[in-house]
This record gives C-alpha cells, sequence and structure tokens, in this order.
C-alpha cells in the first residue's frame, strides 16, 4: 500500500471512477495514460521510482496483472525503465513537456492554405434548424412516409447477394450498371443523350459542384451566377477564389445580355433557385453562344427536373448544346432521399479523364451497394414509378399550399416559383425589406420554420434586390394538414408584425 511512501495516484484513481464513452478506454489505457500525465507533472521527476506493481493494484482495487501490463506498456514508450526484483523507475534524462489543455491548443491560430482561409472567410449560409412544432418549411428536405423503404431494402438485398465474394475498390466514374441505367434514364426523362464514359457518379451534387470549380477554375477567374443564386453553389466558387459575376433573374431566368468573358458559369436553367423561374429558349441559346464564344463551360443544376406541374418539360441545355460546353449535373435527392448522397455529372466527352481523375483523387468512388441498388431500380422501371408517385404526392402539397396562402394573404402575397420543383417563394407586398428578419422571428416564434430569401442574394451586388421581405416555402416534407395549420400560424405572426404586437409562442 502507498499510505504516504509514493506520491499519491490521484490522476489514476480519478480517472479510474469516471465512466469512460463506448468503453473506448481499457483499464489498462487508462492507468498508463494517469501514469503518464504524473510523470509530465512532475510528481513522478525523473530518476523517481514508482510503487511496486503489487501495492499500486492493492491500492486501486485492480489485480496485479492490470498494473504489470500498464507498467510495460510504459517502459515500452521510454517512460519508465524496469528491472528483474526492483520498483520501476523513472529514466533520469527522461524530457516530458507538460501535458497540453484544451485552452493551449485553442490558442493556437490555424495555418491554413489561401484555400483554407477562404473558405474560413465565407459567411455562414447554414439554415439554423428551427423550432418548428406546427410546421417546417425547409426547402430540400423530403418526407420520410415517401421514401419507398421496401422496393429499396429489396434493391439493397440484390445487390448484396450479387457481390462478388473478395471485395475490391470500384471504378472512380461509377458502376458500369448504373452508368448505363442513367443514359437511358436520362434519355426518357429529360431528352439527354450521352455516352455512358460521359457518366461521372458522385456524392451528391455539392461533390459535383466542387469538382466542377477545382478542375475549370483557377484562382481570381471569373464565374458567372445567378443573382439569387443556391448558396452553396456560391461558396464553392467563393472558396475556389473565383471573381463572381453576379447576374440578375427576371421571369425568363438570368439576363444573358452582354455577358463579360469568364470561365464558367452556373444557372438552374429548368427551375431557378430560389425565385422558380423557368429560361426562355432565347437566352438559352444567348447562353451557350457566348460559351462557345469565350471558350467557357455552363454547369447545369437539374437539382429537381423531375417536378413539373403546369409546364411542359424544358429541354436541357446539355441536349441543345450538344455535349460542347456543358456540363449536366443531376441528383437523387430530392427523388428518394438527401441522405443517400447520390448525383451525377454528364461532361463533354474531351472533360471526362480529368473528372475520372479528380474523382479517384476525391474519394476513390462513391459506395457501391447504393449505386448497385439504383442501378436495379433504374433499369427495372421501379425508380420512374417511385417518381411519377411522389410528383403526384408533392402536385397535392403544392396545391394545399396555394390554397392556403391565397386564403389567408389573398392579394397580400405574390407567389412565384410554383409551376415545378418542392418549394415556392412567397413575397409578402404589404411590408417593407426591412421587416423580413421581423417575420422571419415572429414565424419561428409561433413554432413555424421559414426561411428568408435575402441570404440567397450576392451581397456586393446592388442590382435586382427586391423590395418587399420573401420567404423560400419547402413543401415536400409536409402533409396537407402541416401545411394548412403552418400557413394558419404564419398568418397569424404576421398579422401580429403588422399591429406591432410582440410574437407569441405556442
Amino acid at each position: 500500500m502507498l499510505n504516504g511512501q509514493f506520491p499519491p495516484f490521484r490522476s489514476v484513481q480519478s480517472m479510474l471512477a469516471i465512466p469512460q464513452p463506448d468503453g473506448a478506454r481499457t483499464l489498462v489505457s487508462r492507468i498508463s495514460g494517469a501514469i503518464k500525465d504524473q510523470i509530465a507533472e512532475g510528481v513522478y521527476p525523473p530518476g523517481a521510482r514508482l510503487p511496486s506493481s503489487r501495492a499500486l493494484a492493492a491500492d486501486l482495487g485492480v489485480s496485479r496483472t492490470t498494473v504489470t501490463a500498464a507498467y510495460e506498456q510504459l517502459a515500452a514508450e521510454g517512460y519508465l525503465e524496469a528491472r528483474q526484483g526492483a520498483r520501476p523507475q523513472v529514466p533520469k534524462g527522461l524530457k516530458v513537456e507538460p501535458p497540453v489543455t484544451r485552452r493551449d491548443v485553442e490558442a493556437i491560430p490555424a495555418r491554413l492554405s489561401a484555400f483554407g482561409r477562404r473558405l474560413a472567410d465565407l459567411p455562414r449560409q447554414h439554415r439554423p434548424a428551427a423550432d418548428a412544432p406546427v410546421a417546417d418549411f425547409r426547402y430540400g428536405d423530403l418526407a420520410a412516409s415517401d421514401f419507398p423503404m421496401l422496393m429499396w431494402k429489396r434493391a439493397v438485398d440484390a445487390a448484396i447477394l450479387r457481390r462478388p465474394s473478395r471485395l475490391q475498390y470500384g471504378d472512380p466514374s461509377g458502376s458500369p450498371e448504373l452508368r448505363s441505367a442513367l443514359q437511358g434514364y436520362l434519355w426518357r426523362a429529360r431528352g439527354l443523350r450521352c455516352d455512358p464514359d460521359q457518366i461521372v457518379v458522385v456524392n451528391g451534387s455539392q461533390q459535383g459542384l466542387d469538382l466542377c470549380v477545382r478542375l475549370l477554375l483557377d484562382p481570381g477567374e471569373p464565374a458567372v451566377i445567378e443573382d439569387p443564386c443556391y448558396a452553396a453553389a456560391r461558396d464553392v466558387l467563393l472558396a475556389a477564389g473565383a471573381r463572381l459575376v453576379p447576374r440578375a433573374v427576371d421571369r425568363e431566368g438570368m439576363l444573358t445580355e452582354r455577358l463579360p468573358p469568364a470561365r464558367l458559369a452556373y444557372v438552374t436553367p429548368s427551375h431557378q433557385f430560389p425565385l422558380g423561374s423557368v429560361m426562355s429558349a432565347s437566352r438559352r441559346q444567348d447562353l451557350l453562344a457566348w460559351a462557345r464564344t469565350c471558350g467557357a463551360y455552363v454547369i447545369e443544376d437539374d437539382y429537381d427536373g423531375e417536378y413539373r406541374y403546369d409546364v411542359a418539360p424544358i429541354p436541357t441545355l446539355q441536349t441543345l448544346d450538344g455535349a460542347r460546353n456543358v456540363i449536366y449535373l443531376g441528383t437523387v435527392s430530392k427523388t428518394l432521399s438527401p441522405a443517400l448522397r447520390l448525383g451525377y455529372l454528364v461532361v463533354p466527352p474531351a472533360l471526362a479523364p480529368a473528372f475520372r481523375a479528380a474523382k479517384r483523387l476525391a474519394d476513390r468512388h462513391t459506395p457501391g451497394l447504393e449505386q448497385e441498388a439504383l442501378a436495379d431500380l433504374i433499369a427495372g422501371g421501379a425508380y420512374e414509378r417511385h417518381v411519377r408517385r411522389v410528383r403526384r404526392r408533392n402536385g397535392e402539397r403544392r396545391a394545399a399550399l396555394l390554397t392556403a396562402l391565397r386564403a389567408r394573404f389573398r392579394d397580400g402575397v405574390r407567389v412565384v416559383g410554383a409551376e415545378a420543383g418542392l418549394h415556392v417563394v412567397a413575397w409578402f407586398t404589404r411590408f417593407p425589406m426591412d421587416r423580413e428578419a421581423m417575420l422571419v422571428a415572429a414565424a419561428r416564434a409561433a413554432g413555424v420554420g421559414v426561411y428568408p430569401v435575402t441570404p440567397l442574394y450576392d451581397p456586393a451586388s446592388a442590382s435586382g434586390r427586391p423590395d418587399h421581405p420573401g420567404l423560400v416555402l419547402g413543401y415536400a416534407s409536409l402533409d396537407g394538414r402541416d401545411i394548412a395549420r403552418g400557413v394558419e400560424r404564419l398568418a397569424a405572426a404576421i398579422e401580429g408584425v403588422a399591429a406591432g404586437r410582440p410574437p407569441r409562442t405556442g
């Protein structure tokens, strides 16, 4: 026993008393770690002897074997010298730095590359999680009930049974089966013609955007974007050091007259995000002619092209361009689940080798099991049946939202972007722009999650800024009853703002 003969092992006893998460540390490592801390703190200076394994085991209430193993570990790391028949000793020449505290670590400045500094300086665009017990109109979310659980389980089970007996890396471009299935699907659904070798499967559209920008843009070069624009696309360009050229959006999509020379253009022509306009045929031709003239590439983000309600399907830019200057970006995040992280690029043939190499360096390949399951669903027609089913359901949700907005706000709201997609933008025309934050706060206090449109505008551009508050209202994760209740609470909250009443919770 120690009984004052040796410095007390307070650190060891404390560590033994604290529950360890998930059993991550064994008893041996906890004891050796605590002894190591005491050596660093000078409790046991160089040349000092530690208790015998028998004495320390009795003091801690553990087996002697456990203490012996801890001592052996410390000896292997050079913290102790052990001789037969003698107590372990701290080596006389041992130099140990004091343990580093969290405060010490936080005081060390980050040493980042230019890319890292640009990334750290980006304005935070992440939408806060709303406490929305009544309804959360978060755009991008889908209803859990829409996910084809049984269909997906069967496809995954079948893919597991087909997998080869040996485990191996997959093709960086994506599985041949999925790329072949996507080729047929894109021709049927979007009129897009391509070879499987032009398709690169990515971990969601965000990775696709990142690969495009890294491969095609050098820091300081100009890139054309819509204004307002998908915030994550703008962030990717800013992090890459692009010089942004924002272009205003109207009912015919992005303005294309007198576009300056640039390396890239990022557009959402089939359902502009967030305003929902469809790029007109003349502007599509103008954009493609501009790209050919200045040697630019156009990234066509078709993020929700499967959802069209009041308009006929619009040909893709890639179809009109003949695969020369357009990179088509698609995803299953809006049809199956954002959690699957499955997207795809259709690139011009000349770019395919570079994209394959970049994908291999980024993450080697997209997980194969999900690819094979999706390939089965597409090849067998189940995926398109599912898309038709969820398009019908989302059409009903859209109708419920439009009906509720018209009933409660009448001419006090102007809704845009309802012809397609999974969200609308509601402009509240009776309020000045400086009331937007107040409207959002009042809605959230009433249990309704809403998201302002202002953060999606380029902060450096003064053209095309709205005169009235706007809310981006997603409806794909809600049922008709939740939509009606949410709009009712939203209307009450906005009426309170108009009357000067403080937000009412509950």
